[in-house]
């Protein structure tokens, strides 16, 4: 399927220092798409932070997509019955998501849209962003990416020096992956070289 018909789900997680470059690659891919559909987490949906207010952030995202923002299970349950998606983009993705989709729990809205969207065999695009990617959450992205459906955004070390376990995906790459996944390949290289 090619990006400009597809049906695109793009879900943000917290990693609230990364939502900046996230929405920039938002801007991007979203007039290349057929239609995307807005999903935040509880917490991004929520919560202010210094980064900036959930309701900035929301009205962002329903200009820019044109659907109003979904942020409850039961809200993006019908992904599946439904076959609302063609693919489903989680940016930034949190260790604590990534643990959540390795274990198999659903117990919130973007874990629920990836486990509705999946039923269906569509394609799962994963931005990691975490501090604990090269620690406890590497045996959780390693899980992932050795399942079929998942791919990821490429990604390096963000300050190896003072956070020597932290990953964080290229997000100006997101446009350029998800053209990918929906062709059912992974961009290549998926490590990239660190920032410092």
């Amino acid at each position: 399927m090619r990006l400009e018909e597809a049906r695109v789900g793009f879900a943000m997680c917290g990693s609230y220092c990364t939502h900046a470059q996230t929405m920039a690659a938002l801007e991007r891919l979203a007039p290349r798409c057929g239609s995307v559909i807005p999903i935040l987490s509880e917490n991004s949906g929520h919560q202010d932070t210094r980064f900036g207010s959930n309701q900035a952030l929301r009205a962002q995202l329903e200009a820019l997509c044109g659907h109003p923002v979904l942020d409850t299970i039961v809200q993006v349950e019908p992904i599946g019955p439904k076959h609302l998606l063609d693919l489903l983009i989680i940016a930034p993705c949190t260790g604590n998501t990534l643990g959540k989709l390795a274990s198999g729990i659903t117990d919130t809205a973007i874990t629920m849209a990836a486990k509705a969207h999946l039923r269906n065999g569509g394609p799962v695009l994963l931005a990691p962003s975490t501090n604990d990617g090269l620690s406890v959450s590497l045996r959780n992205l390693g899980d992932l990416l050795s399942r079929k459906g998942y791919y990821c955004v490429p990604f390096r070390q963000d300050d190896p020096v003072k956070k020597p376990n932290s990953l964080v995906s290229r997000m100006e790459l997101i446009p350029d992956a998800a053209r990918k996944a929906l062709e059912g390949e992974q961009l290549q290289p998926v490590l990239l070289p660190s920032a410092g």
